[in-house]
């Protein structure tokens, strides 16, 4: 049994003896600061009796968070039988946490016995990788297991050591089995793959991700990141494999058949529950809650950020999402920008950048531009204003540097700029405009000048004397 306990302010030392005392096979250590030990009492109460929760006062413990590593907050750790197992690299509320140490519960890869063992084991919602092994002294079984042990935040692992479960799907000698979620089951592909190369923990990741989503997996909040590593094609609509099973594989067989004909085009298909996603939807594609209607409707995301809608009605013979498709792959699609309306007049001194015309006023060859993204509330951007606002009339009269900003929260950021807090500040130089530089300095005028005199490609024409130069 695992049994769970949570303290406002526990050191590591004592989570580990609670977790060596006690009749656990798995702990979880949160190192906090005292501010956010508060987060994690939902998870807690919801876990009890499953999962060992604690919590680390570092500014008490400073020691002790060293010798494991923290060195930033929070930092969440699992210990498992305890032993710092892995960095926690889940959700961070609470019900992300309870759903990723739920699945952190029991072994790495369940051992199967029997074919009531195996068909119990994959009738579940997610894909299933079932080993088979020629018995418990199997080189592949010890490598199996330990690439389970890797890997087992992402994926369900079993295992079993009788060959006679794997005559069902054709292989008498050892393999591995990818079984994909039944729910998602189909006419266009297999619903069970064989690996049968030689088994590393290289070979068996690469062999997972190149199959386990098949040709149109459904999208989550939880695998989005590795679905929009390629570029993504994505049907939302009223999606729910939970209580509908039929009606939410009618539309993704008519984008699988879709799907089908452009395989090998570098494009990968998903559905996904537009209430799942509504917030984004609207903020990335200005799509609203009306939009579609009971209809699907398209999106396609880049592996780089650049981003289409499909606008024609999604038609049940798929000739709509093809002809969206085709217009992609020629060239012919306009991009979808999120962007506020381009000034009329635009003559102040701090040349106000909006998405559209990013490429105009910042990408212009000719010159070079000191570009700020802001944010209306960020009270930074506001105290630098002023000093701002200075530089840019100091720099007025010279014809071949321009000084701007741009509200990045109501604008798409481009490609080539990291902006996760505000103000950020780049310099895209005349000639150079795939590589920007991040400004790093201080915010007064001098040291504006000083980075501006270093980085521009002319020298600078200011409107008047100024002894920092």
């Amino acid at each position: 049994s695992v049994s769970l306990c949570l303290s406002l302010c526990l050191s590591v030392s004592l989570c580990l003896s609670l977790s060596l005392s006690v009749s656990v096979s798995l702990s979880v250590c949160l190192c906090l600061s005292l501010s956010l030990c508060l987060y994690f009492e939902k998870a807690a109460s919801r876990l009890k009796g499953t999962v060992q929760l604690a919590k680390v006062d570092c500014t008490a413990h400073s020691e002790t968070c060293s010798r494991f590593g923290v060195s930033g907050y929070p930092t969440l750790k699992i210990f498992r039988n305890g032993r710092d197992s892995a960095p926690y690299d889940g959700p961070r509320t609470a019900d992300g946490i309870y759903h990723y140490m739920k699945k952190q519960t029991g072994p790495d890869s369940v051992h199967l016995k029997t074919e009531e063992d195996l068909q119990t084991f994959i009738n579940h919602y997610d894909a299933s990788i079932v080993g088979v092994f020629s018995g418990a002294d199997s080189s592949h079984l010890s490598e199996f297991l330990r690439a389970a042990g890797l890997l087992r935040e992402q994926f369900r692992f079993a295992h079993t050591v009788d060959l006679k479960l794997g005559e069902k799907y054709r292989v008498s000698s050892e393999c591995v089995l990818l079984f994909r979620p039944p729910r998602l089951n189909n006419k266009f592909e297999d619903s069970v793959v064989v690996f049968t190369d030689y088994l590393t923990i290289g070979s068996l990741r690469r062999f997972i991700r190149d199959h386990i989503y098949g040709l149109c997996p459904h999208m989550t909040v939880e695998n989005r990141d590795r679905l929009r590593v390629r570029d993504l094609l994505t049907a939302y609509y009223d999606l729910d494999y939970h209580h509908n099973i039929p009606q939410s594989n009618y539309w993704r067989n008519r984008v699988m058949k879709v799907a089908s004909k452009y395989s090998g085009r570098g494009l990968t298909f998903s559905i996904a529950n537009k209430k799942d996603f509504l917030s984004e939807l609207e903020e990335d594609f200005g799509l609203g809650t009306s939009d579609g209607g009971e209809l699907p409707f398209v999106t396609l995301r880049t592996k780089l950020g650049q981003k289409y809608t499909m606008r024609e009605e999604f038609t049940r013979d798929g000739q709509s999402l093809e002809r969206f498709l085709d217009d992609y792959l020629a060239g012919r699609l306009k991009r979808y920008i999120k962007s506020e309306p381009v000034p009329e007049r635009n003559s102040a001194a701090v040349q106000m950048v909006v998405a559209e015309s990013f490429d105009d006023i910042v990408n212009d060859p000719d010159k070079d531009v000191l570009i700020q993204f802001y944010s209306p509330s960020c009270a930074h951007c506001k105290k630098l204003e002023p000093v701002y606002r200075e530089l840019a009339d100091t720099l007025y009269s010279d014809p071949n540097i321009v000084v701007a900003k741009m509200n990045a929260v109501d604008n798409d950021i481009p490609l080539g700029y990291d902006v996760h807090g505000f103000p950020t500040i780049y310099f895209a130089p005349a000639g150079r405009k795939d590589e920007p530089i991040r400004y790093e300095g201080g915010r007064e005028l001098r040291d504006f000048l000083k980075f501006l005199k270093r980085e521009a490609g002319r020298s600078l024409a200011l409107s008047e004397s100024k002894d920092e130069l």
